[in-house]
């Protein structure tokens, strides 16, 4: 008789399509050899999901929640919103060192492999980044923050731009190079300093 899994066990499911999707990507991803690098049968991750592609939306949007959680809360976060902003970089300097394959599996979704997905998952992903970071802005501007110099939601998409960009860069091969030809083959092991660093060009650029 078939055993439901429990929660965890599922997770560690997604975990693995995570780590298996962000290396070969959707197309060059089977089930199966999701199935084998889990330690499953191929029929118990059919018990859960319908297809491949419902499979690959579920790994996607579990990164999300796991990603949504850590920023939500330092984005709350802190006194003013120079605090906020420190603990938000802070996190997810954090985050991308302890799930690379997360945020190297949103660098696949962004390259095009995953083309009949984008406008869904665009949606789904900046959405939710966009409002988070659309209130850390408002918050800004209200702190005495440069208006003049200021749109909210242009602010929050310059910023998500530039954390997305780091993300990459504790994640995917490339970024990892590319950030050490820019600030040094240590910079990836002092988060301190990419934290400050970053804490004093987006204050420049917001006049705090």
């Amino acid at each position: 008789m078939y055993k439901k899994l429990e929660e965890k066990d599922v997770n560690a499911i997604l975990e693995t399509g995570i780590e298996v999707f962000s290396r070969r990507g959707l197309d060059r991803t089977g089930i199966g050899t999701v199935a084998e690098a889990a330690g499953v049968s191929v029929g118990v991750i059919y018990k859960y999901f319908t297809d491949k592609e419902t499979f690959f939306l579920a790994c996607v949007r579990y990164a999300l929640r796991e990603l949504d959680m850590a920023l939500e809360q330092a984005a709350g976060s802190g006194e003013d919103v120079r605090g906020a902003m420190r603990a938000l970089i802070g996190a997810l300097i954090e985050h991308s060192r302890r799930h690379p394959s997360h945020n190297a599996l949103y660098n696949e979704i962004t390259s095009g492999s995953c083309r009949e997905f984008a406008p869904q998952l665009a949606r789904e992903i900046e959405s939710r980044s966009a409002a988070v970071y659309a209130r850390m802005m408002e918050r800004a501007l209200a702190e005495g923050a440069d208006a003049g110099a200021a749109d909210a939601r242009m602010f929050a998409f310059f910023f998500d731009s530039l954390l997305m960009t780091l993300q990459f860069s504790y994640s995917c091969e490339y970024y990892r190079e590319r950030m050490k030809l820019f600030c040094g083959a240590d910079a990836a092991s002092d988060d301190e300093r990419m934290t400050e660093a970053f804490l004093r060009f987006m204050c420049g650029a917001l006049g705090i």
